[in-house]
C-alpha cells in the first residue's frame, strides 16, 4: 500500500458516506440499525472486547484520554476511539497512543466497499465498526469509546460496557438532540444500561435528577462524581479539567470494584502524563511559548465561556483567531468574547465552514476590534505579525479551526 492509496482510500470514505465533521445534519442517522446489520457482518467485534463508553456536551475527549493514560500507566493495552480528529483520520483510532495502522485502514476500507446493499452506513458508523474491529485484533485489555454525537441513538450505543460515564450536559447541536438542557440530558443518559454503572459529572440538579432516574430505571448504580474530592492534577491544562478528573477518578474506583487494579501511583502517573501516553492535542495546547501561543477545541456556548473565562485571567493582550461552523449561534458566543482583545475571523476550510463576512453586521455591532481572513493560517499569520512583546496569541472556536492550524504549523 502506497501513502497515495490510503489518501485515496480515506477519501472515498468521506466521499461514500455522509460526514457529520464535514457536512452536519443531513449526514446524521440517528438509530441502531445500520450498526447492528453492520457490526453483525463482521461477527460483532464490540462483544469480543471490554468497554468504557463515555458521552458528553464537553469533556469526552479530555476524560477518555485522561482514563487511557491511567490505565495505560497501570499497565494495560488500551484502544481510545475519540472523534473528530485534528490531522489525520488515525487519529480517531489509537491503542496505547499510537494512531491506527494505516494498513489496516486501507484494508478495512476495501472491505466496506464490498457491504451487502442492504447496508448503507453513515460515515460514523462506518469509523465506529473499523475501531471495534481494530481493537478486538489489537487484542487490547479495554476499549474506551467515546459517544460521537447525543448518546441514546447514537451508534456507539450498541455497546454494553464495564462503566459509562456522562461528563456534563449543556446546550449543542440543539437541532438534532433537543431545544433544552432536560431534552439533551434524556438523550445522554440513553447510554444508560441495565445494571452497569453509571459515572454523572454535572453540577446541574436538573441534569443530575435525569440522569439518577434513568439509572434508577435501569437498575444501574448512580455515581456522583462531583462529589469527589482531590486536588490530583493532569498536564491537560484548562481549569475545566478539574470536574473531569473527578469523573476518571470515580470511573477508576467503578473499575477498581470489578477487580481492575489501578495503583494509586499509577493515577497520579497517568494524569500528569496524558499529552506523552496518549499523543491528545487540542484542549488548552501551548503551542509556543515565545510568544505564548494556545488553542482550544471548545466549541459550544458551555465550552466558549470556559476557555474564554481561563483567558480573561491571563494578563496580558490577546490576539484572538475564531472561525466557526454555520450551526453556531455567533451572537451568542459574540457577547462572551474576551474584552480589550483584536479579533481576527477566519472561515474553517470544510464544508461546513461559515465565512466571517456572513456575519460581519453582528461583528459591526459589537464594537472590537477585528479583521476577515478567508482560511484560518492567514489569520494566525497576521496575529503573529501584529503581536507585540507580552502579548499572546488564542487559536478557537471550532475543532476544525485547531486541526487546520496544527496540520499546518505542527511540524514547522
Amino acid at each position: 500500500m502506497t501513502n497515495q492509496e490510503y489518501q485515496d482510500a480515506v477519501e472515498w470514505l468521506f466521499v461514500q458516506a455522509p460526514n457529520y465533521q464535514t457536512d452536519g445534519e443531513k449526514a446524521y442517522k440517528p438509530g441502531l440499525q445500520n450498526i447492528t446489520k453492520l457490526c453483525g457482518f463482521f461477527g460483532n467485534p464490540q462483544d469480543k472486547i471490554k468497554t468504557i463508553h463515555i458521552a458528553g456536551t464537553n469533556g469526552k475527549g479530555s476524560t477518555s484520554n485522561m482514563l487511557a493514560s491511567v490505565l495505560q500507566d497501570s499497565g494495560y493495552k488500551i484502544g481510545l476511539y475519540n472523534s473528530p480528529h485534528l490531522i489525520d483520520f488515525t487519529e480517531r483510532i489509537k491503542v496505547n497512543g499510537e494512531n491506527c495502522d494505516k494498513e489496516f485502514v486501507y484494508r478495512f476500507i476495501q472491505k466496506l466497499k464490498n457491504l451487502p446493499a442492504d447496508i448503507q452506513p453513515s460515515f460514523f458508523e462506518f469509523t465506529t465498526i473499523m475501531a471495534f474491529e481494530y481493537f478486538e485484533q489489537q487484542k487490547v485489555d479495554f476499549a474506551i469509546i467515546e459517544v460521537g454525537l447525543g448518546g441514546r441513538l447514537d451508534s456507539t450505543n450498541i455497546l454494553t460496557p464495564l462503566v459509562s460515564a456522562i461528563t456534563n450536559v449543556a446546550l449543542d447541536h440543539q437541532n438534532i438532540l433537543g431545544n433544552t438542557i432536560e431534552e439533551i440530558a434524556s438523550e445522554k443518559a440513553g447510554i444508560i444500561k441495565e445494571n452497569i454503572p453509571v459515572i454523572s459529572g454535572d453540577e446541574n440538579e436538573t441534569v443530575k435528577t435525569i440522569i439518577r432516574k434513568k439509572a434508577e430505571e435501569n437498575h444501574s448504580p448512580f455515581i456522583d462524581a462531583t462529589a469527589v474530592k482531590t486536588d490530583l492534577k493532569s498536564d491537560l491544562k484548562g481549569n475545566y479539567q478539574q470536574k473531569n478528573i473527578r469523573v476518571v477518578l470515580a470511573l477508576i474506583k467503578e473499575l477498581q470494584n470489578i477487580g481492575v487494579e489501578i495503583p494509586e501511583k499509577s493515577t497520579k502517573s497517568g494524569l500528569l502524563n496524558v499529552q506523552k501516553n496518549t499523543n491528545f492535542l487540542g484542549r488548552w495546547y501551548e503551542f509556543s511559548n515565545n510568544p505564548l501561543t494556545i488553542c482550544d477545541t471548545g466549541h459550544n456556548q458551555a465550552g466558549l465561556e470556559e476557555v474564554f473565562s481561563q483567558l480573561n485571567a491571563i494578563p496580558k493582550h490577546k490576539h484572538i483567531v475564531l472561525g466557526f461552523v454555520n450551526d453556531k449561534k455567533i451572537d451568542e458566543v459574540l457577547n462572551i468574547l474576551p474584552p480589550d482583545s483584536t479579533f481576527y475571523f477566519a472561515k474553517p476550510s470544510i464544508n461546513r465552514g461559515r465565512h466571517p463576512q456572513d456575519y460581519e453586521d453582528l461583528l459591526k455591532k459589537t464594537k472590537i476590534s477585528y479583521k476577515i481572513f478567508d482560511d484560518v493560517n492567514s489569520a494566525y499569520l497576521s496575529a503573529k505579525q501584529n503581536i507585540k512583546k507580552g502579548e499572546m496569541i488564542f487559536i478557537g472556536g471550532s475543532n476544525f479551526v485547531v486541526g487546520e492550524f496544527l496540520e499546518k504549523n505542527l511540524q514547522k
